[in-house]
């Protein structure tokens, strides 16, 4: 049942009783983020609450948290816990090879829409984003080709007391199969596509050094995944994924894609960033809006080329920000 009459009068004469940054700006459709949080927001490197206290464990200057933000660069720093009450589960979404953060997920669903807002993950895995979609109070449906990992979710979901989202099993090329004629309206598309073939090689660093394990981490065996395919067939059909959820995406609903970038080669430059961002604008009415970088201080620091040549450590992915338009 909605608010009364008087209710919603007198919340909006609050409303504009405060400072011009501080208000919520009725003109705003697409999230309930006042001014100056949105001024925030929109930093491709963003602070989280508590930076401060990481540098040294100790207040080292008077400054606000507003103030500090403005004198350093923000960025998203966070390290997401693996165990215990805060790591939403992740005991059981470690079998998937990458399971992202559902606070982190949090974070951008808050961003792109309004409470009780519509997101589609159609490489959802062991559901990160519908986790934080419950989280948000927002409404997710999610898509993938692994009933193993669809399960894993309501796993998670069960043991975090969630209600679970709606998935389905399936390949998200088709998407206009899967729902089969249901009128979904998105407001943001968020996503951690499998990349190419690249959990299907063999690893090295930190994990080879830790276990002795260099086997191959694929998503799944089928050969449709995009996780098993070579570079030019995972472009196109990423594409094609993008452009199946863009039908259920409303107009200047976004798409939101994680990105990771690998090292360099003679070959290829391996800017993936770049390389799937160079793809996706190719699709009518989608726009390339920017980026946020993700450091993942999760990850441990390994000496790669030690004592021979620079390699870098690749400790932060991008979010690669797209918006539909007319």
């Amino acid at each position: 049942m909605g608010e009364s009459s008087e209710n919603i009068y007198s919340m909006s004469k609050q409303n504009k009783e405060l400072p011009h940054r501080e208000r919520v700006d009725s003109r705003n459709t697409l999230n309930d983020l006042t001014g100056k949080e949105w001024v925030y927001a929109l930093n491709s490197i963003e602070l989280t609450e508590g930076d401060s206290e990481l540098l040294t464990g100790e207040q080292i200057n008077d400054l606000s948290l507003e103030q500090w933000a403005t004198h350093q660069s923000p960025l998203i720093d966070m390290c997401y816990p693996t165990s215990g009450e805060h790591s939403h589960a992740h005991h059981i979404r470690k079998k998937h090879p990458s399971p992202k953060p559902p606070e982190l997920m949090k974070r951008l669903i808050e961003f792109f829409t309004k409470k009780n807002g519509w997101v589609l993950d159609p490489f959802v895995g062991v559901g990160g984003t519908l986790l934080a979609c419950s989280m948000a109070g927002r409404h997710g449906v999610g898509v993938d080709l692994s009933r193993d990992y669809l399960d894993l979710y309501h796993s998670a979901s069960e043991s975090l007391n969630f209600k679970p989202q709606t998935v389905y099993q399936g390949d998200a090329s088709r998407l206009d199969q899967i729902f089969n004629q249901k009128n979904y309206l998105f407001d943001l598309v968020l996503t951690d596509p499998p990349y190419g073939d690249m959990l299907s090689r063999k690893r090295t660093g930190e994990r080879k050094k830790r276990t002795g394990d260099d086997s191959p981490t694929p998503f799944t065996t089928d050969e449709g995944d995009l996780g098993n395919m070579g570079t030019d067939r995972f472009y196109e059909a990423l594409k094609s994924v993008i452009v199946q959820s863009m039908e259920f995406l409303k107009v200047k609903g976004y798409v939101v894609v994680f990105c990771k970038d690998l090292q360099p080669t003679a070959e290829h430059h391996n800017l993936i960033h770049a390389d799937v961002v160079s793809a996706l604008v190719q699709i009518p009415n989608l726009r390339f809006r920017g980026y946020k970088i993700w450091y993942d201080k999760s990850m441990n620091l390994y000496p790669f080329g030690y004592p021979y040549a620079y390699v870098s450590n690749q400790m932060h992915q991008f979010i690669l920000i797209f918006r539909k338009e007319k």
